[in-house]
């Protein structure tokens, strides 16, 4: 499962007017990182903490139109000005899509930005050649639910104590994320469980999640 060429990915996400994307470069490492501290301080102590560290960028994402990696993040601007960064992960083995990072500076959240890029994640996803598209979301707020939900992913479930977040002053405590997924072939494709496999609490919240 490769990565898109840039020309093949950026027709994939349709921005706004004078708004696009660039694949992560080098020399936006430290600008990226401060915006990350201001626009999103939950990260500090959070599983994507990475994105605070230049050498995860080194190390773990394709930086500078490398595709060799498992991670690719790109950046977001409006005009000169840094105004986003998005980041997944391909898991190649599976053929899925784990969207890792969304991102939009606080003055832009209204522009449609996240919505455009959750169609162009699945777009994308699509056309690599994935079978699966994945996210958690914070329960610290509704927005990112109801963005993933107004996209047609499916709740799976909730991670209990999976990330860590400053939840007062000097105070980091482990928290709740919400597991979307969204399956991107037929479900005729993939083999549903036998009943007889499941305890009797398995079988309940399958059918609670997949009666449809």
């Amino acid at each position: 499962m490769k990565w898109l060429p840039h020309d093949e990915l950026v027709a994939l996400v349709p921005l706004p007017p004078d708004f696009r994307l660039e694949p992560m470069q080098s020399a936006h490492i430290e600008a990226v990182i401060a915006a990350l501290h201001a626009w999103y301080p939950d990260i500090t102590f959070g599983a994507n903490s990475g994105y605070l560290r230049s050498e995860f960028y080194h190390q773990r994402v394709c930086l500078d139109g490398a595709d060799d990696k498992d991670v690719q993040a790109w950046t977001i601007w409006c005009r000169d000005e840094l105004v986003g960064i998005w980041s997944v992960e391909r898991e190649s083995d599976s053929l899925a899509v784990f969207g890792r990072v969304v991102v939009i500076a606080p003055q832009h959240a209204g522009t449609g930005l996240m919505s455009q890029v959750n169609k162009g994640m699945e777009a994308i996803s699509r056309k690599m050649g994935a079978a699966f598209l994945y996210t958690l979301a914070t329960l610290k707020h509704p927005y990112l639910q109801q963005a993933l939900e107004r996209a047609g992913y499916r709740l799976l479930g909730f991670f209990p104590g999976y990330d860590r977040q400053l939840v007062a002053p000097g105070v980091v405590k482990r928290v709740y994320q919400a597991a979307y997924a969204k399956l991107l072939v037929p479900e005729d494709s993939v083999l549903r469980p036998d009943p007889r496999n499941l305890t009797p609490r398995a079988k309940v919240l399958f059918d609670l999640l997949f009666s449809d």
